[in-house]
Order: structure tokens, then C-alpha cells, then sequence
């Protein structure tokens, strides 16, 4: 209950802070890079080379890609029988296709499930998530914008993510028996590691919007609709066909119900697809997600 009362205090001081404190405006972008580049492959760095390798854990990667493919089918289907925009369908698949499986993920898992729960999670994200953002939702927000993908640099973009090489460098590790006994290498990573849940619930307060137009509203319901209930439900049955269980099937599900993603809002905001309704499906879906995730749990019995 401790961590979870942890979530909301770091969200709510980021809300405060950006509303009364007038931080500085490069406040957001620095403890961003401190998440991306330090936080989070230290984190990776002390979860993986102890993460027991077994046959599901193709199940919460697969699952993210499913939310992903899932949510585009249904935008660009619903999309065109209620004539929305190019750009709105491209702004739905993104915020809501990508979910907010390392910022808002990491810590919810952690909270929820401990050092077992976040090992999955971090697979989840560094092996669906991640590469999904910097491929399809690359090319999905070029594509919409009526610009054409480069193949070259959302490869390059993949292998050089600080928390994807890590997460090379852990496996290998891994293998190899872990880290050296009595260098202190898992507590120094861990010390590191445990900035991200704090730093990152924080930066999302800073960034937290909810400006939206009527006109917008039924988007904002029918994204909202499949990222934190319709997808969780559709993965959930695909682990229950599978036969997969235990922890793997429950931060699976709980990781394809998680909040949208800030990067894929930053991507859709940066190819001009509808910021506002980005930006609104954003903040009001971590908000509920806050409350969804663990109401999954408990539905899930886990």
C-alpha cells in the first residue's frame, strides 16, 4: 500500500509544482534524460541477469504488440466509418496502442508485484514497447503525417537505447552467472535504479494536460475504452487460450492496460497529429489508470 501511496504523492507534487512552483522550463527534459539514460538501464542492468528465462515470456511481449495492432485495426476501421481526420487516427493508434509500460509500468509493477513482478515488466517494455515506438510508431506517425519512414534510422534508434543495450548486456550476464560475488555491482545499479520510480512519477505530474475540445470527446472515449479495458480484456483471454499463468499472465494483462505513453504523445505531437486530444488522452489516462491497474489485480486474483 506504501508504494502504491508513493505513485500518487510523486504524480500529485509534479501536478503542484507545475501549477504553483514555476519550474524551470528545462526541469522536465532534464530528469527525463536522467530516467532514460541513467535510471532506467541501471534498473535493467540489476533485474535481468537474475530473470529465470521460461517458455511464457513470449506472452507479455506478444501482448503489447497485440494492444498495438489491435487499437490500429479498430481506429482505422471506426476511423472511417465516422470520418475522422488522418491525423486523429494516427494520434488514437499511437497514444493509445503504446502504453506507458516504463514510466508509469515500472514502478506499478514493482509496487504491485515486487522485484519478480518488475523483471517481467521490464521484458514487456524493452522487447514489445520499446521496439514498437521506435519502428511502427515511427513509421504510423509518418505515415499519417504524410511523410515516408527511414528505415536506417529507426534501426539505429533501436540498438543505441541506453536501456536496450543494457538489457543485451544483462542477458548475457545472465548467462554467465550474474555479476561478480562481492563487488557490490547489484547494489550500485540498484541504488541507481530506484531514482526512476520518484523521478519519473514526478515528471509525469510536471507534464499532466486536459485541455480538449467537445469535438474530441467521443475519440478521447473510444481510445481510452480500448487501452485500459478493452485490450487488458483481449490479452487476458489470449493467456487464458495459452494456458500461460501465474505472474507472467497478470503483469502481461496489467501491462497492456497501463496508461498511454508520454513518448508516443511527444512522437504525435511532433508530426502535427491533433496535440490537443494527444495530450488530454494522455493525462486523463494515467489519472484512471491509476485506479484500473490495481482493480485489474484484484479481478485478476493474483
Amino acid at each position: 500500500m506504501s508504494a502504491l501511496l508513493l505513485l500518487f504523492v510523486c504524480l500529485l507534487l509534479g501536478v503542484l509544482v507545475a501549477r504553483f512552483a514555476k519550474p524551470p522550463s528545462g526541469m522536465v527534459h532534464s530528469i527525463n534524460w536522467w530516467v532514460i539514460n541513467i535510471a532506467l538501464p541501471a534498473l535493467v542492468l540489476e533485474l535481468i541477469p537474475r530473470l529465470e528465462i521460461n517458455t511464457q515470456l513470449w506472452f507479455p511481449v506478444t501482448a503489447m504488440w497485440i494492444v498495438f495492432f489491435g487499437g490500429w485495426l479498430l481506429f482505422a476501421l471506426l476511423g472511417r466509418w465516422l470520418a475522422w481526420p488522418r491525423g486523429r487516427i494516427g494520434a488514437l493508434t499511437l497514444v493509445c496502442g503504446l502504453g506507458n509500460t516504463s514510466f508509469i509500468g515500472y514502478p506499478m509493477m514493482q509496487a504491485l508485484h515486487g522485484d519478480a513482478g518488475l523483471a517481467v515488466a521490464v521484458v514487456a517494455d524493452q522487447l514489445g514497447t520499446f521496439p514498437l515506438l521506435a519502428s511502427v510508431g515511427v513509421a504510423v506517425a509518418s505515415l499519417y503525417a504524410g511523410k515516408s519512414p527511414q528505415p536506417r534510422a529507426i534501426a539505429r534508434r533501436i540498438l543505441t537505447f541506453p536501456s536496450f543495450i543494457a538489457l543485451v548486456v544483462g542477458l548475457v550476464v545472465g548467462r554467465l552467472g550474474g555479476w561478480p560475488a562481492g563487488w557490490e555491482v547489484d547494489n550500485i545499479f540498484k541504488s541507481l535504479g530506484e531514482t526512476l520510480t520518484p523521478l519519473a512519477l514526478f515528471s509525469v505530474g510536471l507534464q499532466l494536460r486536459f485541455h480538449l475540445g467537445r469535438q474530441q470527446l467521443s475519440a478521447l472515449s473510444i481510445g481510452l475504452a480500448w487501452k485500459l479495458a478493452l485490450a487488458p480484456l483481449l490479452v487476458s483471454l489470449l493467456g487464458r487460450m495459452t494456458q500461460t499463468g501465474g505472474l507472467t499472465l497478470t503483469v502481461g494483462v496489467q501491462e497492456a492496460a497501463m496508461a498511454p505513453m508520454i513518448s508516443a504523445a511527444i512522437l504525435a505531437d511532433e508530426h502535427k497529429l491533433e496535440p490537443a486530444l494527444t495530450n488530454a488522452v494522455l493525462g486523463i489516462g494515467i489519472v484512471l489508470s491509476l485506479l484500473t491497474v490495481p482493480l485489474a489485480n484484484l479481478l485478476l486474483g493474483y
